[in-house]
């Protein structure tokens, strides 16, 4: 196969892959993709500000303001101000939140998987060394590594064996802050 092909071959698996993983989302949480992905980070990551937030999800901070609004007008989210400066908002799930939480992965792993049911365990192994290593080529930094990882479930890829991790770490020397216990 020609190195053309194989380029637009993996541009056409990017976007479906991306579609199929923002449906997914957006069935199981009720939002869009904004919404879904910071139920996501929110919940690996309770204590969260809008700032640190807008930067994950590559969004301006008033616009996450605005997103922060209604999901905790929804009772995803809890806001509160946090404990070293209390003009900062910082953010935390609801038991509701933690619900739409985990239905977001399922349905993200679940629509995942179904792409994946065309390999054997043998190509699954090949493919996932591939992507790690694609993946570890796209890490530019922690910013960029945050954002391109915003949906992932961090229990299934843990920082220690995750690619984009280990590479943002060796890039910036900053690693993502410690994460809540798996639910």
């Amino acid at each position: 196969m020609e190195q053309a092909q194989v380029e637009n071959l993996l541009g056409a698996l990017a976007l479906a892959l991306a579609g199929v993983q923002e449906e997914a989302a957006r069935k199981a949480a009720g939002l869009g993709p904004s919404g879904a992905a910071a139920l996501v980070v929110i919940g690996f990551y309770p204590g969260t500000s809008i700032g640190t937030l807008a930067g994950i999800l590559g969004l301006t901070h008033s616009v996450v303001v605005r997103l922060v609004e209604g999901l905790a007008a929804d009772g995803l989210v809890e806001r509160a101000a946090a404990p070293a400066d209390r003009r900062q908002v910082v953010l935390r799930l609801s038991a509701a939140g933690r619900a739409r939480h985990a239905a977001i992965l399922e349905a993200r792993r679940a629509a995942l998987a179904q792409a994946l049911a065309q390999l054997d365990a043998q190509d699954v192994a090949q493919f996932g060394a591939m992507l790690a290593t694609l993946l570890t080529g796209l890490t530019t930094g922690r910013v960029q590594a945050d954002h391109m990882c915003r949906l992932c479930d961090e229990n299934a890829c843990p920082g220690a064996l995750c690619p984009v991790e280990c590479e943002a770490v060796r890039i910036s020397g900053i690693a993502s802050p410690p994460r809540a216990p798996a639910p």
